[in-house]
């Protein structure tokens, strides 16, 4: 009977021990290329790094790896007034003060960029100073919801992000989306760890300043920014994700003049601009420590 017991134990102790294990998220290591450090923050629910390096030999990148402990708890949306106006990333972020690392979002259209989708109805004009999307929702609130106009971009929900492409809205809302983030249909770099990049397309093969987000798993995410000392082709960082990283899936925010890397100065939670030029822009994603309870 007492062989029966510990046995009943010690098989219920590997069953915790187990559990446990899946609740434990390492952060991710990243490693093989030359870079230096330029910033860099270590807590029991969020890790972060960025990295200053060369890709092909001329272009000057930052790479930032995210670990966060509840992701769904922790990457946050700021958004300007919809349909009023634009607003700096750093204005921005101060809606969102516990913010620690701060990247530019979702591509936008106004009468300087006044281009939509031929899925949307209506004209430009209905869309201007607001974000690329069928479904844009900022903390819940859904602003807009074009029920057979399929969806690519970025979704928050209490799991964390993920990346949906060519989705209709009426399923990503069955998983009570939080925020949403968007841009182009053809910005989906990488899906299920393959390399899915439209290469034909021409804004692929364009240098251009970038912001791209890719995730590792639920709780490693990387930013990959590009400066615009020479900017990098889509296909380029692609190809640089794959290699160092191969991702679950890899997105394209807004770029150009759009892009904005903000965080933490170093011994100290205030937030200082890594790059970017603070240009106006509609909504910013951040990453936050968990809230103190």
């Amino acid at each position: 009977m007492k062989r029966l017991i510990c046995a009943v134990l010690l098989l219920m102790m590997v069953l915790v021990g187990s559990a446990c294990a899946e609740e434990i998220h390492e952060p991710f290591v990243w490693s093989g290329v030359k870079t230096k450090v330029v910033r860099s923050y270590e807590s029991d629910d969020l890790c972060f790094t960025i990295h200053r390096l060369m890709i092909k030999k001329r272009t000057t990148c930052y790479v930032t790896t995210i670990w966060m402990k509840e992701p769904g708890r922790q990457v946050k949306k700021a958004a300007a007034e919809w349909g009023k106006s634009l607003a700096a990333p750093s204005k921005l972020a101060k809606k969102v003060p516990e913010a620690a690392v701060v990247i530019n979002g979702s591509g936008y259209i106004n009468q300087t960029y006044p281009e939509i989708p031929e899925t949307y109805p209506g004209t430009s004009e209905d869309y201007y100073n607001t974000s690329y999307g069928s479904l844009v929702i900022t903390d819940g609130e859904i602003f807009r919801n074009l029920e057979d106009v399929p969806f690519y971009g970025v979704v928050l929900n209490a799991e964390g992000l993920r990346m949906y492409a060519g989705v209709l809205p009426e399923e990503i809302l069955q998983t009570n989306p939080i925020s949403t983030w968007s841009f182009y249909d053809k910005c989906v770099l990488i899906n299920d760890y393959e390399d899915v990049l439209d290469r034909a397309w021409d804004f692929a093969e364009h240098k251009a300043t970038r912001t791209i987000l890719a995730s590792i798993d639920r709780n490693n995410y990387v930013i990959l920014t590009a400066t615009n000392n020479i900017g990098l082709r889509l296909t380029t960082a692609t190809d640089f994700l794959m290699e160092h990283f191969h991702p679950q899936w890899a997105y394209n925010l807004d770029g150009g003049p759009s892009s904005d890397l903000f965080a933490w100065k170093k011994n100290s939670k205030k937030l200082r601009n890594i790059f970017g030029t603070d240009r106006k822009d509609f909504d910013v994603m951040c990453f936050c420590p968990l809230p103190q309870e």
